[in-house]
């Protein structure tokens, strides 16, 4: 072939160009597609309609996505089948694009070999034969039956490797004039027209992948074209193409194709079997542990793991199985200590009680004589009775700790109005009201507040709490608010005094804590009345939290559900009083924004403001979770059953204050 003339080569035989999609098309459509989305999320009428879809799409699935979280064995054989799934398809993509290209190749250098000899063949036979005289028609005839001899001639040593077409370089109809194939060919069909045109106006011989057509029933086949421009007997010009099936290469290269489909897909399975297989024996042991973890952590301590052999996942369930010996061993000391310190703390509680009975006679002798003591001892008379009775609330409040600790308490609930438990402490705390200056004002008691609960610990919940307020309230007035709403009952107690610190939200409720610790505990209560009345909460099931703000004062909230054992979900009263410093300060921002709006409202001095209504605006605030936020202080989860460290440490659930009690109800 000459140099530069070969046409260019199609890279797939027998393949067929597809006509390129318009411009832009499918992108407007996903377009199109994702904007009719957004405006059916944007609440058009059809947005409920495809949420539907959306779940009823999403629901079966939500099965497999569940597995697929928990199982990671089932991640691991889904990644490794992937990957061996994407190595095979890439492995064989290399192999059968290279064994693809040495067929055509081999064939492309046995084809251009055949066809150069036959092109020469045909000129050699069209220099010996020597030109026809006669007429033109004659001539033409004598031709057109040239090639046909010629044609016949060189496909009878293709042996079906090749067949042979020639054509006239003039004529537009190859069927009417001068067109001979062998081998039953469609000339017209199996000659691409670009090639025609390559061949018709270069020298040298032009090559092309196309379809070889046949005018029988044989089906069409893929094939390489090799045509080049020559001159016959008479010295006319006309195409002679040399056409080579593919089938036997395309046999080989299918062949090729559905063996290595075979051993890829073979080798991906085996691949799967061997992961899942590995994953196994490393898995099992997890699974073992994490449920053995489990029982552990429900209590029954004497599980342990089964381990054989002596390797890494050995090494794991032995270390796994001594932690857990150890965990039960400390667990078991720290019981018996607990159980010790409760007998111990019960059984000091109970003996004292005998010496301290007669301690308490001979006292009340000397107390009733001290008139006609010195004043000295008179008044060394007094103290000994006040520190008596301090001693006895102390080893009260101890006893009741210790029924708490050992979980000996029991609830007596009955339904009870809570006005009624109001009033009852508020009568028992008039007269030091009266001494302290401080005016008790009760809100929300139109209506009943009626909750099964134990009248006697919620009454006593609510001593401490109303006593605690008025000897810290400062003589200013403390409010006592009752609500009910939903499954909840409160009651809220507000005073105005010294408040409480932040930082200290876990202390309030904490035995014998103090704000000041060099401040000593020398009058006052036994500082255990607000660890007794939380428990008592909690024994209930509902909530104690306390609420305060440094020289704002404080609120404590006592949260319990209308019926016992049913959870509480949230309260009526609000933890943070609407006159808290913040909610003033939110409320008078909102009021310049008001007054900003409304230019022609003249704002009014500072001295004529009127009070802050009863309910101030607030800025919108965040969304509240359905469970109360202030349930834990610092958290947003309800309180929930003590563990043996905050039992020990007797912890609580409120807000720290930044002052001590002294009043015999506990440390605030």
């Amino acid at each position: 072939m000459s140099k530069g003339s070969t046409a260019p080569e199609s890279p797939d035989p027998g393949g067929l160009t597809g006509r390129a999609a318009g411009p832009g098309r499918g992108g407007s459509r996903s377009g199109r597609l994702i904007r009719g989305g957004r405006l059916l999320q944007d609440g058009t009428p059809g947005g409920r309609v495809f949420r539907i879809v959306a779940r009823l799409v999403r629901r079966p699935l939500l099965p497999a996505v569940r597995l697929w979280r928990r199982n990671i064995q089932l991640r691991v054989v889904a990644g490794t089948l992937l990957m061996s799934l994407g190595v095979v398809l890439l492995l064989g993509l290399v192999v059968i694009g290279q064994v693809r290209n040495g067929l055509l190749e081999t064939k492309e250098k046995a084809a251009q070999t055949q066809a150069a000899g036959g092109f020469s063949a045909a000129q050699d036979r069209a220099a010996t034969t020597p030109p026809v005289p006669g007429q033109d028609g004659v001539r033409a005839g004598s031709s057109v039956n040239w090639r046909s001899t010629l044609v016949e001639q060189l496909a009878s040593g293709g042996q079906n490797a090749f067949n042979v077409v020639a054509l006239s370089l003039d004529s537009g109809d190859t069927a009417s004039r001068g067109a001979r194939a062998s081998g039953e060919v469609d000339p017209a069909r199996s000659v691409p027209a670009d090639l025609r045109h390559w061949v018709a106006q270069g020298n040298g011989p032009f090559q092309k992948f196309g379809r070889i057509h046949y005018t029988s029933d044989k089906p069409a086949e893929p094939g390489l074209v090799i045509g080049k421009r020559l001159n016959d007997a008479e010295g006319k010009q006309y195409e002679l193409y040399y056409l080579f099936p593919l089938t036997q290469e395309e046999d080989s290269l299918t062949l090729v194709k559905t063996t290595l489909a075979t051993a890829g897909l073979f080798v991906v399975v085996l691949l799967g079997v061997i992961a899942w297989f590995v994953v196994r024996q490393v898995v099992s042991p997890v699974r073992m542990a994490a449920g053995i973890a489990e029982r552990l952590s429900a209590g029954r301590l004497q599980e342990r793991m089964k381990v054989t052999g002596e390797d890494d996942i050995a090494r794991l369930g032995e270390a796994f199985n001594k932690m857990a010996s150890n965990l039960q061993l400390k667990i078991q000391q720290l019981e018996e200590l607990s159980r010790m310190q409760r007998r111990f703390v019960s059984d000091v509680s109970h003996e004292l009680r005998t010496p301290l009975t007669t301690v308490r006679m001979a006292a009340d002798v000397i107390h009733e004589a001290r008139v006609d003591f010195d004043p000295v001892t008179a008044r060394s008379a007094e103290l000994l009775g006040d520190q008596l009775d301090r001693f006895e609330s102390l080893l009260a409040d101890l006893l009741e700790i210790s029924r708490f600790d050992a979980g000996a308490a029991a609830l007596e609930a009955e339904p009870i109005d809570l006005r009624q438990v109001v009033r009852r402490v508020i009568g028992g705390a008039e007269p030091l009201a009266e001494r302290k200056g401080t005016r008790i004002v009760v809100v929300g008691d139109e209506q009943p507040v009626v909750a099964e609960a134990d009248a006697r610990r919620v009454e006593r919940v609510l001593r401490n709490l109303v006593v605690n307020a008025v000897e810290h309230g400062e003589g200013k007035d403390v409010v006592v608010k009752l609500a009910a709403a939903g499954g909840a009952v409160a009651v809220a107690v507000r005073d105005y005094g010294v408040g409480l610190k932040p930082g200290e939200a876990t202390r309030v409720f904490n035995r014998f804590w103090r704000a000041d610790p060099a401040r000593a505990r020398t009058t006052g209560g036994t500082g255990l009345g607000l660890s007794i009345a939380v428990e008592d909460a909690r024994l209930h099931g509902g909530w104690l939290q306390a609420w305060g703000e440094p020289g704002g004062g404080s609120q404590f909230r006592l949260t319990l559900p209308r019926t016992a054992d049913e959870p509480l979900r949230g309260s009526p009263i609000p933890l943070e009083p609407e006159d808290s410093r913040r909610n003033r300060e939110q409320a008078a921002a909102q009021r310049a924004q008001d007054t900003g709006r409304a230019a022609s409202v003249p704002a009014q001095p500072a001295g004529e403001r009127p009070s802050l209504p009863a309910v101030p605006p607030r800025i919108p605030a965040p969304p509240r979770a359905a469970v109360d936020p202030a349930a834990l202080p610092g958290s947003g989860a309800r309180v929930v059953a003590r563990t043996a460290a905050e039992a020990e440490h007797g912890q609580g659930t409120g807000t720290a204050g930044n002052a001590e009690r002294e009043d015999g109800t506990g440390g605030r």
